[in-house]
């Protein structure tokens, strides 16, 4: 089905992980992809960090995409990965073949504003009072699923999100606030796929929508049912809306 040489570099969320991918990393291999999973600074196998931006988190991408001696690969962000995938389409305009942006948004608006700073502190204010992010892996991620998930998927996640390092959650958090690149969406020159879901609280589908139209060219997907981890909730429809999206925009040019 696919060119061999297309690789998918894959951006994890704010709580997630390189091995968040797991499964699309051996469903996009017997697609014939060369799927290709980051650890983002202070996650995973890296070690844990204190402040964190845009800018450097794409950097830290493009690092490793020349490092791989990979070729204008195919981008696939999730949430806070998906903005990384923006600020990194930004700052290589023809770097890429095509991106899929996953239940994300194009800005998180101003860091000093109330509903920021109230983001913030909801998600900072219990790891201010004791405890730990296996603690609250539970309750974040049964808030960001849908009603149905894949109990594995869902257990995987909340394995994932209870690793992330505080200190790089507390970074994470304080980035993320920080994030704006609306206007940029009109200057984007690849294939890209916006990629919502029904259930998304923390991305609604209407805001990517609105997002889709900005970009010019871009494709927009909406998965019914299905809430903030689509990848993990019902794994066979993420990687087929994905997969429906590269043979239109790459297969078949």
């Amino acid at each position: 089905m696919a060119d061999r040489d297309t690789a998918i570099v894959l951006l994890h969320g704010i709580g997630g992980a390189a091995r968040i991918w797991a499964r699309q990393v051996a469903t996009f291999a017997a697609a014939g992809f060369e799927p290709v999973a980051l650890d983002l600074p202070g996650y995973g196998t890296r070690p844990p960090v204190t402040a964190l931006d845009f800018e450097g988190l794409a950097a830290d991408v493009e690092a490793a995409i020349d490092k791989s001696g990979l070729e204008r690969p195919v981008l696939l962000g999730h949430s806070m990965g998906g903005m990384v995938a923006q600020t990194a389409l930004r700052r290589r305009l023809q770097g890429y073949r095509a991106a899929v942006l996953a239940c994300t948004s194009p800005a998180f608006g101003s860091p000093d504003g109330a509903f920021q700073q109230k983001f913030v502190a909801a998600r900072l204010g219990p790891l201010d009072a004791g405890q730990t992010m296996a603690d609250l892996a539970p309750g974040l991620v049964g808030a960001m699923m849908g009603p149905d998930p894949d109990p594995a998927g869902r257990a995987h996640a909340i394995d994932v999100m209870g690793r992330v390092p505080a200190d790089t959650y507390r970074a994470a958090v304080r980035c993320l606030v920080t994030f704006d690149e609306r206007a940029s969406l009109a200057g984007i020159r690849v294939p890209v796929l916006c990629l919502a879901c029904e259930k998304d609280p923390n991305a609604p589908a209407a805001v990517m929508e609105r997002m889709a139209g900005k970009i010019p060219g871009a494709r927009y997907v909406c998965l019914p049912g299905l809430g903030h981890l689509p990848n993990l909730e019902a794994p066979a429809a993420f990687d087929g809306a994905v997969f429906d999206f590269l043979r239109r925009a790459i297969l078949s040019a």
